[in-house]
């Protein structure tokens, strides 16, 4: 599977939002990372499905969305509707898992499942056959530029181990730059989405190239 650099729209810069995607874009960069926050399941408040629709007509790259919501469920159908093509999910949240999975594919998206540093891989033992996408958080979400959990790496292995043959993307999100990115991809991450090292420096484009090359797609 091709390793990936996903930019974090969470660290861009909102007033030129559309000069920020095209900065990664004209880079190579095709798929963009939106992290919804609800401001209860974490401390912290982003946005919703109509700056979904905003980004969806800016941009033709791919659109994967994180919902850090306590009610995920409600909200599937207004994001895919809204032009999100993976729907993340997190297993924290979801009392049923397996239906809202479901519920994603269902509303045209592809279904994903997020975990938390803290959260085994276990439980999403059972309903691997139902998901398109793993998200290990290498950070407690909720905010930008953390530093990353080192004891993850050995969570990122694990879960390589538990996807097996199946075909599961599987992606790390926290904390992720030139110095994290190489032994989590040795660990087995396959996307890796990053925003601050990204949107946080003086040229996103460069510093999108310099994590790719880096993970070694760009050669």
């Amino acid at each position: 599977m091709k390793k990936k650099v996903i930019p974090s729209l969470l660290s861009a810069d909102f007033s030129k939002l559309a000069q920020e995607i095209k900065s990664v874009e004209s880079q190579g960069a095709d798929c963009l990372h939106l992290d919804v926050m609800d401001g209860h399941f974490v401390p912290n408040l982003t946005f919703g499905p109509m700056i979904v629709e905003a980004v969806r007509r800016i941009t033709d790259s791919y659109l994967e969305a994180h919902l850090m919501m306590e009610n995920p469920s409600d909200f599937i159908p207004r994001f895919a509707d809204a032009g999100v093509n993976t729907i993340m999910i997190q297993q924290e949240t979801c009392p049923h898992l397996h239906m809202d999975l479901e519920r994603i594919r269902d509303a045209g998206a592809r279904p994903g499942v997020v975990l938390n540093p803290g959260t085994p891989i276990e439980t999403i033992a059972e309903v691997l056959p139902y998901i398109d996408q793993i998200l290990i958080m290498t950070v407690n979400p909720g905010f930008g530029g953390q530093s990353f959990i080192e004891s993850m790496l050995d969570k990122i292995s694990r879960t390589k181990q538990m996807i097996g043959n199946r075909d599961i993307i599987l992606e790390i999100d926290g904390g992720v730059d030139l110095t994290t990115i190489e032994p989590a991809r040795d660990a087995g991450a396959d996307y890796f989405v990053v925003g601050s090292s990204i949107f946080g420096e003086s040229d996103p484009g460069q510093s999108y190239t310099e994590l790719s090359q880096k993970l070694g797609r760009i050669a």
